[in-house]
């Protein structure tokens, strides 16, 4: 839907203001009659946890945050402005490419393409609301993907505007219900609410900026966003908090719990929405690993934040979560803290001196990047012993012994035999002939695409070693590169095993005499 007129898409930005402005209204007495209560149940129910743990305690407190996220989306998409957050210089190509790296377990059937120019080019806004706007529309176009797809991001700019546009070859729009886009409670989603684009629209409109959409049905939807260009440069200074002073620093986070949790979610804007997602997954509990987390770094408690750290590397490792989330996570919580902390100076009257301040933080940034050291440690080396299990049981499965009778079996062997795999043929076929005492293998090669040097001369010592055990080799469909290789090598099986042009004839040969 491009505009024909700069008149005309001013005059669809009011109405589409005048309509969340209305919702805004709703969305006050809503906020005024249902929120308060709602987050004084969710306290209690977080005290009755800590005395004790039951399933219904959880499910009640699930639902109810639930609740809660539903009523802030509410009340964002109608007044963003509510949110506490300073506007500031944002360079829109380096938040692109921050929030792709959140989809990056979602983009394996998908093709992404991305062409950011410019990418020095500015605006002036409020970070997260764009951060959440953008992880809207990117989540929106790979949802509408069913199967194999493609998106493409572009980022632009001229003397006035900053330009993004999103294209996906997803499903598409009906073009009786495009006018509706942006409108709260309307989706093109069975199971959507509409807040997600609502809060698009507010965001794109509430700095200025304007929000278009091309769409075919089966071909895919275009969304472009202009949003002026600033050069100016903002200071956004150090947030002043409304929090209860405490003498000694971890009776001042214990206190100010539920507050520091709310400043949490607001800095990571786009990782509160994976909060469910994540504890269904993995049984991990964000927001109250995120607790546990501050009370080891303010009292420098190094050797559990450590052992905490390879417990949550193992765990995100071994579910397979997103380490993206992971990392804005943790990044949020030490934007969060440093408010915390200096507003605990403030509090303190300036009683301490600078080198105190200055030395508590970088304490706390180095227990901090000791837990993300040992986190990424204890998760690389999960994956690595999963991969390397992996690899085993692939190379053993890939050396298949079949019995034909009692006293002869089959090995077909099948790809290229490098050093290592040769390794893993030599251990199972010794082993086997031990164990089920094999007095013939049948050994078909037909399906083996190459063999090193040093690995023909490694598999005659093989065939001597099985030789030396009581078992004969029956060498079968070796393919002419390989025989090539074996008289440069002048190497020879005449005189250790019988070969066979084929497989089938063997299998006779071998069956007539039983």
């Amino acid at each position: 839907m491009v505009p024909n007129s700069t008149e005309n898409e001013g005059q669809r930005r009011n109405t589409h203001l005048r309509q969340l402005a209305s919702v805004g209204q709703i969305a006050a007495g809503i906020a005024h009659e249902v929120r308060n209560p709602l987050t004084a149940v969710k306290g209690f129910l977080q005290l009755l946890q800590q005395e004790e743990e039951h399933e219904y305690l959880d499910i009640a407190q699930s639902e109810l945050n639930n609740a809660l996220l539903t009523l802030n989306n509410l009340l964002q998409v109608s007044k963003p402005d509510l949110e506490d957050e300073d506007a500031q210089v944002i360079h829109l190509a380096a938040e692109l490419e921050s929030i792709l790296n959140l989809f990056l377990d979602k983009l394996y059937e998908i093709e992404l393409e991305s062409d950011f120019q410019n990418t020095d080019a500015t605006i002036v806004g409020k970070k997260n609301q764009f951060k959440k706007a953008f992880f809207n529309l990117i989540k929106n176009a790979i949802e509408s993907i069913e199967g194999n797809g493609k998106i493409k991001i572009t980022h632009s700019a001229n003397d006035k505007e900053v330009i993004v546009t999103i294209k996906d070859s997803g499903v598409g729009i009906p073009k009786e219900k495009m006018n509706l886009l942006g409108t709260p409670f309307f989706s093109t989603k069975d199971a959507g609410t509409g807040m997600g684009l609502a809060q698009v629209f507010s965001v794109v409109y509430q700095h200025g900026g304007d929000i278009s959409v091309d769409s075919e049905l089966n071909a895919g939807t275009t969304f472009t966003i202009r949003l002026p260009k600033q050069h100016k440069s903002i200071d956004r200074g150090v947030r002043r908090l409304d929090l209860i002073y405490k003498d000694s620093i971890k009776e001042f986070f214990l206190e100010n719990k539920v507050y520091f949790e709310e400043k949490l979610l607001e800095e990571a804007i786009n990782v509160k929405d994976k909060i469910k997602e994540i504890h269904t997954i993995g049984n991990i509990n964000l927001v109250d690993n995120a607790h546990k987390l501050v009370l080891y770094v303010v009292e420098e408690r190094e050797h559990e934040l450590i052992t905490f750290a390879k417990r949550e590397g193992m765990a995100w490792a071994k579910n397979s979560l997103t380490l993206a989330f992971k990392l804005e996570w943790v990044q949020a919580i030490r934007r969060t803290l440093w408010d915390f902390l200096y507003n605990y100076d403030l509090l303190l009257n300036h009683e301490s001196s600078r080198d105190e301040f200055f030395t508590l933080v970088k304490k706390m940034n180095i227990l901090l990047d000791h837990f993300l050291t040992h986190f990424f440690i204890s998760y690389s080396k999960y994956k690595d012993e999963l991969l390397e299990s992996q690899r085993q049981l692939v190379e053993n499965l890939s050396v298949p012994i079949i019995p034909i009778n009692q006293d002869t079996y089959i090995i077909p062997l099948i790809g290229g035999i490098d050093q290592r795999r040769l390794l893993t043929i030599e251990d199972k076929i010794l082993s086997t002939i031990e164990n089920e005492h094999i007095r013939t293998l049948i050994m078909d090669l037909s399906g083996v695409a190459f063999m090193e040097d040093e690995v023909i001369s490694r598999f005659t010592k093989l065939i001597e070693g099985m030789k030396m055990m009581g078992c004969q080799t029956v060498l079968t469909g070796i393919r002419a590169e390989i025989v090539k290789k074996m008289i440069a090598l002048g190497i020879s099986f005449a005189d250790i095993a019988e070969s066979k042009g084929t497989l089938q004839l063997a299998l006779k040969d071998y069956l007539l005499e039983m």
